[in-house]
């Protein structure tokens, strides 16, 4: 069994704790891809120490040099993006199909930032005395900790990590202890490229562990976190308290509506990939389909009918449409809510069982699961599931559809099918979320737009875009007074 280990100090090492954890293969349990350290918070404290190093050379060098590395990022990561996808299906179980999406994620996020290297403007602006310039400049904040999820093992450490590294930053990364061989290659791509050494770090463990130490630790000014509503109510607490900057993504309830102007092939097509894509394990996954009561009947038949031919299997083989969940909680979690589900009213039209039979029975597998007859307002409607779970509302007008997207808690993701321009337009006003998107699935986010959500998705701060730029730096504000006397500014001049 392959030993692998934490990047702290500039050096690969063992964890202080002396312990490790397996990571397996999701579709295949008995597929040991190695062991990783369940590393401590005295491996935090060391990580931290490098990290405060790293970042007093990193922060002095130019920002367009700063790009130059990132460049190279990406071009070594497009090199190896075939063996980057097959090791992520290995450890996370999405198909190659979607892993080779999320390696062109990072890629276009490592490009995205080399340019900005070039482009963190500040603003010079008019002083109201004479012979004064006024000005501002964007800085560095120190030690950045990013505590990224499993289910985009490449693409959400890049969207943090990369724009922190270009903003000036040092890092501390603490992966998914689901997806630690994923983190691992990228700080070795970083490292290749050129990254000063010191200026990242990889600290493997537990969440509870590793991620609160990083989270609590005085000398880590900025946490990027990326997982449940419930822990990053716990990271906003405490980040509160310690005065820390701090950006939260967290759950979603995604809907997509279908208007009986639709385009239902066009609508079938887009349920199935936002509800089934990912195995469901995206934030950004359709959990609930909202049909008007025209076209409900006829839709819901045509939906069935695909999701039952959908193939489950091992992601790295061709065929395969959905592939495992990442672990056995998350699939007991599922078959929590289709009991939940039954003992609400609501109608089970296909699935609702674990996918047995041959080699499913080595892995976490779930057959994708669609219940009609949802009442809003019910657990099945309201709470994130994170798995192949599928609940359709039925609905009479369009003022409806919008009060059932409307009303949960999360408000991350929404789309909207139909042919009216007038309501397309309407709903990209009126739908509460960060994202919405027309004749589309609730997924497909891309890597230089921003990316969040409201309400209990997120504290406002997004992701990816120009907007990360601004949470990953500081606006320092310059004056200089050539005027050869004292001028007193905000004293009543006139």
């Amino acid at each position: 069994m392959t030993t692998f280990h934490n990047f702290i100090g500039g050096a690969w090492v063992a964890p202080l704790t002396g312990e490790y954890f397996e990571n397996r293969n999701p579709a295949d349990q008995q597929d040991v891809i190695g062991r990783f350290p369940a590393s401590g918070v005295a491996d935090v404290d060391a990580a931290v120490a490098s990290a405060q190093r790293g970042f007093e050379r990193w922060k002095r060098t130019p920002a367009p040099a700063r790009g130059d590395v990132l460049r190279r990022v990406g071009d070594l990561m497009a090199a190896r993006k075939e063996e980057i996808a097959n090791l992520m299906t290995r450890e996370m179980g999405k198909p190659l199909a979607e892993t080779r999406g999320d390696v062109q994620e990072g890629i276009d996020t490592a490009y995205y930032a080399a340019t900005e290297g070039r482009r963190l403007f500040g603003h010079t602006v008019p002083s109201e005395l004479a012979n004064k310039w006024a000005m501002t400049m964007r800085r560095p904040i120190g030690v950045c900790g990013l505590i990224t999820p499993f289910n985009f093992p490449m693409a959400i450490p890049t969207w943090k990590a990369f724009p922190a590294l270009l903003c000036g930053n040092s890092v501390i990364l603490k992966p998914a202890e689901d997806v630690p061989h994923t983190a691992t290659v990228l700080v070795e791509i970083l490292l290749e490229a050129g990254l000063p050494p010191e200026v990242i770090q990889l600290v493997h463990g537990m969440g509870e562990v590793v991620g609160k130490a990083l989270v609590e630790h005085p000398q880590v000014p900025v946490i990027s976190f990326t997982g449940s509503t419930e822990t990053g109510r716990f990271v906003g607490e405490t980040c509160g308290r310690m005065h820390k900057r701090l950006s939260l993504e967290m759950g979603g309830k995604n809907a997509q509506i279908v208007l009986d102007d639709a385009d239902l092939d066009l609508a079938v097509d887009g349920v199935l990939w936002g509800a089934f894509g990912t195995t469901g394990q995206r934030c950004t996954a359709t959990s609930r389909l909202i049909l008007q009561a025209g076209i409900h009947d006829t839709f819901v038949e045509k939906l069935v009918a695909r999701a039952q031919a959908l193939v489950l299997g091992d992601g790295r083989v061709a065929g395969h449409d959905v592939g495992p969940l990442v672990s056995e909680a998350s699939r007991e979690k599922v078959e929590r809510y289709v009991q939940i589900g039954k003992e609400q009213g609501a109608t089970l039209r296909c699935g609702g069982a674990r996918a047995t039979g041959g080699a499913l029975d080595a892995g976490f597998f779930f057959q994708p699961t669609i219940f009609t007859n949802v009442t809003a307002g019910s657990r099945l409607e309201q709470e994130e599931i994170f798995g192949p779970v599928l609940s359709v509302i039925q609905v009479a007008t369009v003022e409806q559809a919008f009060a059932v997207n409307n009303g949960v808690r999360y408000g991350l993701s929404s789309s909207v099918y139909t042919s009216n321009v007038n309501v397309a337009f309407r709903a990209l006003q009126d739908l509460d979320n960060g994202i919405t998107y027309v004749n589309a699935p609730t997924i497909g986010a891309e890597a230089h737009l921003p990316f969040g959500g409201v309400k209990e998705t997120g504290n406002g701060h997004r992701e990816g875009g120009w907007e990360v730029y601004e949470f990953y730096s500081e606006t320092k504000v310059g004056y200089v007074d050539y005027s050869g006397a004292l001028q007193r500014a905000q004293i009543d001049n006139y």
